[in-house]
């Protein structure tokens, strides 16, 4: 982990996710130490498995290799102050909290090497997906020890401005309650098309949820398997004639990841 340990703040959803992938996955606990008021139990457990170190409040005398922040937004303020005695030259500051800009971090942490990550829900059944920025200040060696950490979650999209943040957290960051939506809205259309309401969100859900693990294991791009089941004055012609018009989906999701973007540029400040 470099000239310290990596110190996860915040074991909750995201950060236990984070957390029960690296020690899954080869990580050696020894060179892990937590810092949450309350794991849940089954974490608890895996971490003294493993042989992580817990504890409630920031050590003195400690400074991190990779000082991982997986706290709440809203917390930042609050949380972040007390730790800058973790950061030395040689640290790199990782934050995962949404709308928080490394200039935040900054002012309680002072200038130092820094990375602002977005990451998804599905990455707590390890298959999300992150976009991440690095500061001038990170090193080579820094972002591959992050970016190994981050991709036990999924693959990792490096940017190259902070400002792209706000685009990935619209796209991919809220991205999955759009597919969630998305198998509502199929479910109440089945159901007004004469399904049981029940039926309908079986078949919505998991034609979403298969949809989904082909496009993750084929090599063709969505156009293509679009395509591929699109057959010629059939069925799905007729509902992509719909979805595919002028006032279809594409502007629809225009408007909603503008939306979106706009609001996490203002929580950003």
């Amino acid at each position: 982990m470099g000239s310290g340990p990596l110190i996860l703040i915040g074991a909750g959803n995201m950060g236990g996710a984070m957390l029960s992938g690296w020690l899954n996955s080869g990580h050696r606990g020894s060179d892990i130490l937590v810092i949450d008021p309350g794991p849940r139990e089954a974490l608890a457990a895996l971490m003294a498995e493993k042989g992580a170190k817990h504890l409630t409040a920031a050590p003195q005398g400690v400074t991190a290799g990779i000082l991982f922040l997986a706290v709440k937004p809203q917390l930042i303020d609050s949380v972040v102050p007390p730790l800058a005695s973790l950061v030395g030259p040689q640290t790199v500051v990782v934050t995962v909290a949404a709308g928080k800009t490394l200039a935040t971090l900054e002012r309680h942490l002072g200038p130092a090497a820094m990375i602002r990550a977005m990451p998804n829900t599905p990455a707590m059944i390890g298959r999300g997906v992150t976009g991440a920025f690095a500061n001038a200040r990170v090193t080579a060696a820094q972002k591959a020890a992050v970016q190994a950490l981050l991709q036990v979650s999924g693959p990792v999209e490096w940017v190259e401005s902070e400002a792209e943040i706000d685009a990935v957290t619209a796209l991919s960051g809220s991205g999955p309650a759009y597919v969630f939506y998305l198998v509502e809205c199929m479910a109440e259309a089945g159901r007004k098309a004469g399904l049981q309401a029940d039926l309908a969100m079986r078949l919505a859900r998991e034609t979403v949820a298969g949809a989904g693990e082909l496009l993750h294991r084929s090599p063709d791009d969505a156009a293509t398997l679009r395509r591929n089941v699109t057959s010629p004055g059939g069925t799905t012609a007729a509902a992509l004639d719909v979805l595919m018009a002028e006032t279809g989906m594409q502007p629809l999701f225009d408007r909603a990841i503008a939306a979106a973007k706009t609001r996490a540029g203002e929580l950003a400040g």
